[in-house]
């Protein structure tokens, strides 16, 4: 509805004006439908984003191991992983990369060409700070005078604002208690902190009354956008009931031994669950988001075992879930893996990393085109007397390009749309 409702543990928000002006322009395609240069008609399609955020600048040297560079185990004689997962070369004069050990669930789908990785990502952002880097890449935004320059809404809500029709009240979705940012600006979001736990705020015995009395309420209203809003709401309650109920019936069958995809108990194992059942519900999402918490390992970091061996088993094991549960619907849901900053090349005096620049992210599904590594390798020299500027890896691909290729392959957008989505970027096509 206008403004916001909300369900127990869930919010469902309805926001109007996006962009600030409407958008118009000459008519093209997404897929088989028509659409605008500067709006999209998403249609019927089951195309779909679902963008994971690992929190606290994740160590991906540890996970796309650059097992050919001496400087690698030399700057990292203890933590560094010396028994990685050989990746197949991707052709000839490939670089020799190694998957850390217990992301070992992903190596098949890299084999098959159902999964890549994007080297050497990241902002212009020199801060160091969590907070401005995770702000800055969930607008969309740039970094320029020391400071992150504002930008109102998320790209991704900038996507959806350019829908030329309406979009469902599942449209766009947040696992968790709060709004990711970078869906702000979306006409509908629905924040979910689990499919079990949304429900009318209302006793078990009386819930299907009360939307009786609310579907009748609104249905007389005068109001066509309140009263459509009210209808999309009761609609969306009700199919998260009956998927709620569907999921208890797989983790019965699963007891069983019914083969369904095993999912970790975990945050994220849980959340993608969720969304693999929404998916093959087809409610019409087009674009989630969920996070990964606990990234930020500057003490007794581990190497193959340890803390962050713990968080990236999770990471491989829910993935390779979510993927095996959408079954053929994977090649229309794409799944990226990203966070704010990578970490420094050298270990520090406390057996951890310190915050860095670039990193490496992961593409999964339906714009991933083969399995390879894409992007430069742009070495590990680095100077661990500088301890005032978050150096590391180097920054060689701007995020803004690498996540507009990927909206770009998902939902057949337009090359000047990357200007309307992410304002200030010279757009450079990276996949």
């Amino acid at each position: 509805m206008p403004g916001s409702s909300e369900t127990k543990n869930g919010k469902f928000e309805r926001q109007d004006g996006a962009l600030g002006q409407p958008v118009v322009g000459a008519r093209t395609k997404v897929g088989n439908r028509a659409r605008t240069s500067l709006t999209v008609d998403f249609g019927e399609t089951e195309n779909c984003l679902v963008v994971i955020f690992l929190r606290g600048g994740a160590d991906t040297l540890n996970m796309l191991v650059p097992a050919f560079d001496d400087d690698y185990h030399r700057f990292r004689p203890n933590i560094g992983i010396a028994k990685s997962l050989p990746l197949p070369s991707s052709g000839p004069g490939a670089l020799a990369y190694g998957l850390h050990p217990q992301l070992s669930a992903l190596l098949p789908l890299y084999e098959s060409g159902e999964l890549s990785f994007v080297q050497a990502v990241g902002t212009d952002n020199l801060s160091g700070s969590h907070f401005e880097a995770q702000d800055q890449m969930e607008h969309g935004s740039t970094f320029k005078g020391g400071h992150v320059e504002p930008l109102s809404g998320g790209y991704l809500g900038r996507l959806l604002a350019l829908s030329s029709g309406p979009l469902g009240p599942l449209s766009a979705v947040s696992i968790g208690t709060n709004v990711a940012e970078s869906l702000r600006g979306a006409p509908s979001i629905a924040a979910l902190s689990g499919i079990d736990e949304v429900v009318l705020e209302a006793p078990e015995a009386e819930t299907a009354a009360v939307s009786a009395t609310l579907a009748k309420l609104y249905g007389g209203c005068s109001n066509k956008d309140l009263a459509g809003a009210a209808s999309s709401t009761l609609q969306m309650l009700e199919r998260i009931k009956v998927l709620g109920l569907k999921q208890k019936q797989e983790s019965l069958a699963k007891v069983n031994g019914s083969g369904i995809a095993q999912y970790p108990d975990s945050e994220l194992g849980r959340g993608l669950r969720d969304l693999s059942s929404l998916l093959k519900a087809k409610v019409g999402l087009k674009v989630a988001c969920i996070d990964s918490d606990g990234w930020d390992t500057h003490f007794v970091q581990g190497n193959e075992e340890g803390l962050q061996a713990g968080f990236i088993k999770d990471l491989g094991s829910s993935l390779r879930a979510f993927q095996d549960d959408l079954g053929p619907l994977r090649k229309k849901v794409t799944t990226i893996v990203l966070t704010e900053f990578g970490r420094r090349v050298y270990q520090n005096s406390s057996l951890g990393t310190d915050h860095g620049r670039g990193f490496a992210a992961i593409i999964s599904g339906g714009a991933n085109k083969g399995g390879r590594v894409i992007g430069a390798y742009p070495g590990l020299k680095e100077d661990p007397s500088l301890t005032l500027a978050p150096t590391g890896l180097s920054v060689l691909i701007d995020y803004r390009d690498f996540l507009f290729d990927v909206m770009k392959n998902t939902f057949a957008l337009d090359e000047e749309l990357a200007s309307v989505i992410f304002p200030g970027n010279k757009y450079r096509q990276i996949l």
